[in-house]
């Protein structure tokens, strides 16, 4: 069976719900399978979908410097997970956007990334070196922000969905697909011991 990558995520306005499909789009791709749970509504067969997987990717706008408040309620709802060590060495991953450009996203990438630690999981980055740097670059290259802790996105804040760029979109693909890849590694090594 392959491994099962969730896609633990908030969205207040679209943008990150978007985001949060290409992940899972990128996930499937890399050859593991993958769900969706809206952290907002959660309920027990979401939980049980988040302690079966090999993977979780955290996503969530940033909002004032953080996580939204909906997922920061996920999180701390989880603390019985931390308490069983239930999550403990699945892979973790994280995306966000914001509508700065800079808008303190790298504040949520580690937010993610030390709740994943407390979880004992292991944080997978991005690996794309950035776009966007040089006079050969342009606004549609991948990690076209120059995150490399996760995924980062700009959406303008006056759109829906349709402000979500392109190039934003296919990072976080290549963010679910890279996660998927190793878990499909790690799920084959465990197979073989």
């Amino acid at each position: 069976m392959r491994p099962l990558v969730v896609v633990a995520y908030h969205s207040g306005y679209g943008h990150t719900a978007a985001l949060a499909a290409a992940a899972r789009e990128g996930a499937e791709e890399g050859g593991s399978r993958a769900v969706l749970v809206d952290v907002e509504t959660v309920d027990d067969a979401g939980w049980a979908l988040l302690d079966g997987a090999d993977a979780i990717m955290f996503g969530a706008p940033t909002y004032m410097g953080s996580a939204s408040a909906a997922f920061h309620v996920f999180a701390e709802a989880g603390s019985k997970r931390w308490a069983a060590r239930a999550w403990q060495d699945k892979l973790a991953t994280g995306f966000t956007v914001a509508g700065s450009m800079n808008g303190d996203k790298l504040h949520t990438l580690q937010y993610f990334s030390i709740l994943a630690a407390q979880h004992g999981m292991h944080w997978v980055n991005l690996d794309v070196t950035p776009g966007w740097n040089s006079t050969t670059g342009s606004e549609h290259d991948l990690n076209r922000l120059g995150i490399n802790l996760g995924a980062g996105a700009q959406a303008n804040t006056d759109q829906g969905t349709e402000g979500v760029t392109k190039a934003d979109v296919e990072t976080v693909r290549h963010l679910g697909r890279r996660i998927a890849q190793l878990a499909v590694a790690l799920h084959g090594v465990a197979r073989a011991h």
